[in-house]
């Protein structure tokens, strides 16, 4: 479901292709900032989630470890991006041995989620939206309803717009 459409009381509607990501500064489940800034002109998928430990988000997740290093052959970085506290997500990564940043937007709760049209205000959790981005620009952005996963598929065709 590809829409630009502010979300549950977002005043914010997600940046669409073409048009500047806003930029961030988070820290990853380690507590090392991790800011866009500093990512330069590399491409990376941007992956906001509801909540760490719940069952479509663990899945989803599992099925992008799974294609990490295809990604990253294609040199594309996965950041995943929740409002969990960085602890939280340590535990998370840890115990899912994932290989990517999983970045913590807690405080102020969901700032950087609600920049990216990708927040609700209702129940207080990220929505399922992706963006690709490589330097200041959004390349592709997807989402899918909270209760649904996001497609593999879905990630290679954004990646496949790079070329």
């Amino acid at each position: 479901m590809e829409t630009s459409q502010s979300v549950s009381g977002n005043d914010h509607p997600a940046p669409g292709a073409g048009e500047t990501a806003p930029g961030f500064a988070l820290p990853n489940q380690h507590g090392e900032l991790i800011e866009s800034r500093a990512l330069g002109e590399q491409a990376y998928f941007l992956v906001f989630y509801p909540f760490a430990f719940s069952a479509v988000c663990g899945s989803e997740l599992e099925e992008l470890e799974k294609v990490r290093n295809e990604f990253t052959a294609r040199g594309v970085r996965i950041l995943g991006v929740s409002v969990d506290h960085k602890f939280a997500l340590r535990t998370y990564a840890d115990q899912s041995r994932f290989g990517f940043d999983l970045l913590a937007d807690f405080w102020p709760h969901g700032a950087v989620a609600t920049r990216f049209g990708a927040f609700d205000f209702e129940s207080g959790a990220a929505t399922r939206h992706t963006f690709l981005i490589r330097g200041t620009h959004v390349v592709d952005s997807f989402s899918s309803p909270i209760h649904q996963a996001r497609a593999i598929v879905r990630y290679r065709e954004a990646i496949d717009l790079l070329t």
